[in-house]
């Protein structure tokens, strides 16, 4: 009987997966049906705690040249992406959004963007990025992930495999640490190897995409992109094969970007 059930899960879960799948959720300007089963609301609301926990345990950048960049990129994104979607009636992907970009004094060459526009920029990066249009291609690409909703999704798929499909505010009441490191890593704040990795190259291949377009809108030429990448495949440093990490390698990443250049500049506006 057991291997009765066994089997009939094995059958039912993709189906059901691939059904939410195909139904809840479509991305902008990619057209990717994705599976959002938790609402943004809750999210956004953990992010406020999570992004202000952050900053009051991490040091904030006394550069002021460098901070006043990194606000200024976001901010020129951020409303080059909401003219957008207002415009083409998807202002719903940034209802409630309270845009927020921080400098942190940290050497890991790193970016990430919570659910409401909550964006920090490791001091790491910058030696990387070396110019305002390096910083846009990163802070694009991360930008893009919160438009893209790419953390509900991961998240999402973490609230199936790990914990049978909870409901979020049942979670962090009954399993808080759990809920939080989940969160953490579906935001890019942690690391996970297993079964959603394909999960996570398929969204970081579409933040690629969705972020040239995004600094495009915004004023900054997406040929950046081939540029920045480049210098990080020149970092050097043991890197595991694609098939183990949540990034593309950085060569199919810079073929991919090479080839949906043409499409990005069509928002070019310099």
């Amino acid at each position: 009987m057991k291997k009765f059930i066994t089997i009939v899960g094995f059958i039912v879960m993709p189906i059901l997966f691939g059904h939410f799948m195909t139904s809840c959720s479509t991305v902008p300007l990619t057209g990717r049906h994705q599976l959002n089963m938790l609402p943004e609301s809750e999210l956004m609301a953990m992010s406020i705690t999570q992004y202000d926990q952050f900053l009051q345990e991490n040091e904030l950048s006394t550069n002021q040249r460098e901070t006043q960049m990194v606000k200024r990129v976001g901010n020129k994104i951020a409303h080059a992406v909401e003219k957008y979607l207002n415009e083409n009636g998807l202002g719903n992907r940034v209802a409630g959004y309270r845009w927020e970009f921080n400098l942190v004094e940290n050497d890991v060459p790193n970016a990430w963007c919570m659910p409401g526009g909550k964006v920090v920029v490791y001091t790491g990066i910058l030696p990387i990025t070396k110019n305002e249009k390096g910083l846009a291609v990163v802070m694009g690409h991360e930008i893009a992930h919160a438009i893209a909703r790419h953390g509900n999704e991961r998240m999402s798929q973490g609230m199936l495999i790990q914990m049978g499909g909870l409901a979020l505010a049942t979670a962090i009441d009954q399993k808080p640490e759990e809920t939080k490191a989940l969160f953490m890593t579906a935001y890019g704040m942690g690391t996970t190897v297993g079964i959603s990795l394909p999960y996570s190259r398929a969204h970081e291949t579409e933040a690629d995409k969705l972020g040239l377009i995004f600094m495009a809108m915004a004023g900054y030429d997406p040929h950046e992109a081939i540029e920045f990448w480049k210098r990080m495949a020149n970092l050097g440093g043991q890197k595991p094969p694609e098939f183990l990490s949540t990034h593309p390698a950085d060569e199919t990443r810079v073929r991919n970007l090479e080839a949906f250049l043409p499409e990005a500049m069509k928002y070019y506006k310099p």
